[in-house]
């Protein structure tokens, strides 16, 4: 199966268009939790081609296009339904679940992350057959990008680090670029760069400045590397896809549920930080089958929704053939 197309695939019914409104609100969830990429989303659902060339197509031609006035030609040109549709769904989700995460990853931060332990898990089995037969090359491919990725998403946060307009550009650029790679999070990025609170914060409260900051680097991020990763992809696709998947399979670090507590003075209370270390679970510990539940729950829904959109799951694949009008793109 190829996976870049020559242009994006334009919804045409309104069953089209929800499941792409309803595939952006998956990207933006994930997109809000660190070490989770909306990116692995959009490949498992297969829109990583048209989501390439949607972003591709906002180039000098449709910009000239535009300044012309030639308002017809610019929409002809850009897909602009598939751009539209997966944008609201992805705002919607930001938008919506800003204070359901915040308040989860301080309450209830083992479940949370134990859901997305099984989508990421999920994500990585998934995936695997989009590699046609496996040679050294490619799993030399893979062990690379899953340590590349291991060790990126365990790097420490920094600390005091400014949330000037500028800084904030950077780092959009530097988070978007990660967004759109499967199995890197961009809110890992920012964590990493010491901007994600400060991000979650600004959607809360709309602090105008930083989300503009934060928006025209993701603006000039997106529309660099789309262009990087799509040449990648139609002159080195299975090299491409190893380095990919083993992206997922390293970013599983990120999401483990497990953290050491440590002391923090200030509260005079155990607490687990982004940065803290993994730990084996406690079976005695009463969130330990909870945990186990969710594990297992993530990773049947995005095998399922792999397997209703390809038909090809290898999971669901020996004991549910998929009826062909669920295929994308009917």
């Amino acid at each position: 199966m190829t996976i870049m197309q020559d242009e994006t695939r334009r919804p045409k019914s309104v069953r089209e268009y929800l499941r792409l409104y309803l595939t952006g609100v998956a990207m933006g969830s994930a997109d809000t939790v660190p070490g989770v990429s909306g990116g692995t989303i959009a490949f498992v659902l297969g829109i990583y081609s048209d989501l390439l060339n949607a972003i591709k197509s906002i180039n000098a031609t449709s910009i000239g296009r535009l300044l012309k006035l030639d308002i017809k030609g610019f929409f002809e040109y850009v897909p602009w339904q598939f751009i539209v549709t997966l944008g609201l769904g992805i705002v919607t989700a930001v938008l919506t679940l800003a204070h359901l995460v915040d308040w989860a990853m301080v309450h209830h931060r083992v479940y949370l992350f134990a859901l997305f332990m099984g989508l990421v898990l999920g994500s990585a089995v998934a995936i695997l057959p989009r590699i046609k037969g496996w040679t050294v090359s490619k799993v030399i491919a893979l062990v690379l990008g899953a340590a590349f990725a291991y060790f990126l998403v365990g790097a420490v946060p920094q600390e005091n680090v400014p949330h000037d307009p500028v800084t904030l550009f950077f780092s959009g650029m530097a988070a978007i670029t990660a967004m759109i790679l499967p199995g890197i999070s961009g809110s890992s990025i920012l964590l990493v760069l010491g901007q994600y609170q400060h991000a979650l914060n600004a959607v809360k409260t709309l602090d105008i400045v930083s989300l503009v900051s934060l928006a025209a680097g993701c603006a000039v991020g997106i529309m660099t590397f789309a262009r990087i990763l799509s040449w990648l992809l139609k002159r080195f696709e299975q090299m491409t896809v190893a380095v990919l998947i083993g992206f997922v399979i390293g970013s599983l670090r990120a999401v483990w549920p497990w953290k050491l507590a440590t002391f923090d003075p200030t509260t005079e209370e155990a607490v687990v930080r982004a940065a803290s270390a993994n730990v084996m679970p406690d079976p005695s510990s009463p969130d330990f089958v909870g945990s186990l539940l969710l594990i297992v729950v993530g990773f049947v829904i995005v095998n399922l929704l792999d397997h209703v959109a390809s038909g090809e799951n290898p999971v669901f694949r020996s004991f549910w053939r998929r009826p062909a009008s669920l295929a994308v793109g009917d």
